[in-house]
């Protein structure tokens, strides 16, 4: 077989094959061999030049995902009324960049059926490391609020962390099972929580938008949440 003379077009490749099995057969029913079969004609040592396996092929995915998409870039430099309003806008925007097109849609599907089973510690760390970058963004955001009243004073960076864990984990149906109804009452203790905290950010809005998209990655019907 010559040499290929573009690397990134065959990573490219793999990549996007892999996504789509991962997709349509599910993470564990596929293998590397399905997926050198759907690279039409690459060879097995051409998978194997680029991904030791295809766990390795799954964290790519995701972290080609990361470079790509950057929800918090438009709220950073949007005019807001005060730092409450730049945190509302931000977490919108990484909700909606969850079914924002096929592709994302196929990613985010892939990743939140991962949140059933965290056994893998390789998946876990890169899970928490995620949120924890994530975390590091948006506190400064939160810091604004608190120095402009519309949040009141406090932490900004564990005000930050305990967001995440409660709204990527604690109220992730693939980790702690519960019914549609329970979705939405967690929703509102969230809501609850922040208020008491004094960043009353999960609004109406806010969660609708985040009913939206779990009946999209999660396939169910909540009921519409209200205050």
């Amino acid at each position: 077989m010559p040499r290929n003379k573009y690397p990134e077009e065959t990573v490219q490749k793999i990549l996007e094959t892999s996504l789509k099995l991962f997709t349509e057969k599910g993470y564990e029913q596929t293998t590397v061999l399905d997926i050198v079969a759907n690279l039409g004609g690459l060879t097995r040592g051409a998978f194997y030049h680029h991904f030791k396996s295809k766990e390795e092929v799954l964290m790519a995915i995701f972290a080609e995902n990361d470079g790509e998409n950057h929800p918090f870039e438009q709220a950073q430099n949007a005019k807001v009324a005060n730092g409450l309003e730049r945190v509302k806008l931000a977490l919108t925007n990484a909700l909606k960049a969850n079914i924002q097109d096929e592709k994302q849609t196929a990613i985010s599907h892939l990743a939140v059926s991962f949140l059933s089973n965290l056994s893998n510690p390789r998946l876990l760390a890169e899970k928490i490391k995620g949120d924890m970058e994530t975390a590091t963004i948006l506190a400064p955001f939160i810091q604004e609020g608190m120095e402009d009243g519309s949040i009141k004073p406090g932490n900004s960076k564990l005000l930050a962390e305990l967001f995440m864990v409660l709204c990527n984990f604690w109220m992730m149906p693939t980790i702690f099972p519960c019914t549609p109804e329970e979705v939405v009452t967690k929703t509102l203790m969230v809501a609850e929580i922040l208020e008491h905290l004094g960043m009353p950010v999960m609004d109406v809005e806010m969660g609708s938008v985040y009913n939206d998209v779990l009946d999209t990655l999660l396939d169910i019907q909540l009921p519409d949440w209200e205050e």
